[in-house]
């Protein structure tokens, strides 16, 4: 059996399934394609992980559009994490190219042009439905893990998380987390501290700042109400086709620590709520995070230690997560070793580190004796990759170079009016765009400081009716005593007395007089 032969047999037996899969494109061999030798990938395994990998414009995007659409076909859900604003193209069929129909020819299947029902999501301002999630939601751990706080201050949001849990007082965006911090550092601190014990308050200050550093970057619009509900996300339309649902992301490229926010608030929300699938056929949703190393690069040891944790948990939920980055170092390698489905696109051998890089990046696929991987990885050409899977029952398919099919819709991106027809008929637009604003707990504790104030405000100002009155008294006692100290007063006072004595003295000595000429008078009556 020659090369061609045994390779041919290998790769049938390798890529031939018992039940439902999606095809990628052709085998390779010697860099040409061998016509209707298929590279397929099973449904039952895209809850197994994969990455897309390759330098800029090695056609990782379009690798991403592929899976995506012949998953909707297959009546899989997805999730597209559109950072660079290319993948809206997925919503209109393509029109077509006679390169495409020669690439198609080559792998030995027709090209059918059609688009998939797309669904628009934003985290900021972007046309779409909105992303939203509740400080509450995410929990202390998540939370604290998020801040990335150590553990004394992780601590500290877990009590302060347990006082607004007694105390009825929701915590629904970064500013009802705020005014919490404020009022147990000052006006509840000593009800605080008598319940739940003494708080530093350079950990509240601590905590403040990175709720701040949060806050900066954009997450004051993911935080609050209405909630994203998960399970809009695994959605059909009328033919039964799953639904792509698009979270345009062109403004967060800079603003790393929402987008790691939002990815893992999204992946343990799923998490939480999805129910265990078992050994299904196929997924319930399979998510694309594309410019993967934005979750990584900006996250912490414990949020690293996080995502690690729900990759291995997830597939049970049905939930296979695809990373799409230029180098699989993006990826750590606890993360990498979870991933099934591997696309390798080219990679780029400019300088000693790329070099080291790409051996690196070839010891993480099956041994071939078709291929020199190494070498391999930077002769591939812009629409081939080299591709490993999972077969049925978990084993890894071989290596194999592949000539990449072409995605059936457009490969550009939509217009702003076609973006807008598709929002104006959404229903999810209607149901998570509404603005919300119930009462929380910065209302409730603002209303709470302010008749405490009001009180402290009644209280000083009867303290100084209170004193004025007193003064008051002090002032007229003072007067009255002034004028009756004074000299002329003295003076005034012995004259009116003086007067006033002989005036007294006066009448009785006419009254006595009177008396007696009026004796007398009788006296002399009686001598006669």
């Amino acid at each position: 059996m020659d090369k061609r032969e045994k390779f041919i047999e290998e790769i049938t037996n390798g890529y031939t399934f018992k039940g439902p899969s999606i095809t990628l494109g052709g085998a390779m061999l010697d860099k040409e394609a061998i016509t209707n030798l298929l590279v397929k990938v099973p449904l039952k395994t895209f809850n197994r992980h994969g990455l897309i990998a390759g330098a800029t414009g090695t056609g990782k995007t379009k690798t991403l559009q592929i899976i995506a659409e012949q998953l909707s076909a297959a009546s899989v859900p997805t999730l597209l994490m559109d950072v660079k604003g290319d993948l809206s193209g997925i919503a209109m069929p393509s029109p077509g190219h006679p390169k495409i129909d020669e690439r198609h020819e080559k792998i030995g299947i027709p090209f059918s042009p059609s688009g998939s029902p797309v669904e628009f999501l934003t985290l900021s301002n972007e046309k779409g439905a909105r992303l939203r999630a509740t400080v509450s939601e995410f929990g202390p751990v998540l939370f604290s893990k998020i801040l990335g706080l150590n553990d004394t201050q992780g601590g500290v949001v877990a009590v302060v998380f347990k006082y607004c849990d007694d105390r009825q007082l929701p915590l629904l965006d970064l500013a009802d987390f705020k005014k919490v911090l404020q009022y147990v550092a000052d006006e509840g601190k000593e009800e605080f501290e008598k319940e739940y014990g003494l708080i530093s308050t350079s950990s509240l200050g601590s905590i403040m700042r990175k709720v701040v550093e949060l806050e900066q970057q954009g997450a004051e619009l993911f935080f609050g109400e209405r909630s994203f509900d998960v399970n809009d996300l695994c959605r059909f339309d009328e033919e039964g086709r799953g639904i792509v649902s698009i979270v345009r992301l062109t403004d967060i490229q800079d603003r790393p620590k929402l987008f790691s926010t939002f990815m893992l608030q999204m992946l343990a929300e799923i998490y939480a709520t999805f129910p265990e699938e078992g050994d299904s056929d196929q997924p319930k949703l399979v998510m694309f995070i594309d410019e993967a190393h934005l979750v990584f690069d900006e996250a912490s040891d414990a949020l690293l230690d996080q995502i690690e944790a729900i990759i291995k948990l997830i597939r049970s939920k049905g939930v296979g997560i695809f990373f799409v980055t230029q180098n699989p170092a993006d990826i750590p390698s606890e993360v990498l070793s979870q991933l099934g489905l591997k696309v390798q696109h080219a990679l780029r051998a400019f300088t000693a580190k790329d070099r080291r890089a790409i051996k690196l990046a070839s010891e993480n696929y099956p041994l071939t004796e078709f291929y020199d991987v190494d070498q391999l990885l930077t002769e591939l050409g812009i629409g081939e990759a080299l591709i490993t899977a999972l077969n049925e029952k978990g084993i890894p398919t071989p290596l194999v170079h592949t000539l990449l099919r072409a995605p059936q819709s457009r490969m550009d991106v939509l217009t702003d009016q076609e973006i807008d027809d598709i929002v104006r008929r959404s229903r999810l637009v209607k149901k998570y765009n509404e603005e919300i604003d119930r009462e929380s707990a910065y209302e409730i504790l603002q209303e709470k400081i302010e008749a405490a104030q009001e009180e402290e405000n009644q209280k000083v100002l009867e303290e100084q009716q209170q004193k004025a009155r007193k003064v008051s008294s002090r002032r007229e006692k003072s007067t009255i005593q002034k004028v009756f100290d004074s000299p002329t007063t003295r003076q005034i006072g012995r004259t009116i007395a003086r007067e006033l004595t002989r005036g007294l003295l006066g009448a009785l000595g006419i009254k006595t007089t009177t008396r007696r000429r009026r004796s007398r008078r009788r006296k002399r009556s009686s001598w006669f």
